[in-house]
């Protein structure tokens, strides 16, 4: 039974995890004009690397989102 009690352990953690960095992301995307992103960024400079890596992993794709989908409804 311990081997349950651990995976039930690691599941539920890892579902946390998820919820957190979906927060995380959904608080990061407020920061839409260039002057929240401006704001955002000296907040973020403020910080070490490894402090900031998963922001910066957030951020970076949501940038990469914005252009791609820019990019799409511009074609048409």
């Amino acid at each position: 039974m311990p081997f349950i009690r651990e995976i039930r352990r690691t599941i539920t953690t890892h579902l946390a995890e998820r919820r957190e960095h979906r927060r995380l992301a959904d608080e990061l995307a407020a920061f839409r004009t260039a002057a929240e992103r401006t704001e955002l960024d000296l907040i973020v400079g403020r910080h070490t690397a490894e402090e900031t890596r998963e922001i910066e992993a957030i951020l970076s794709r949501q940038d990469a989102d914005r252009r791609y989908h820019s990019t799409v409804h511009s074609a048409f």
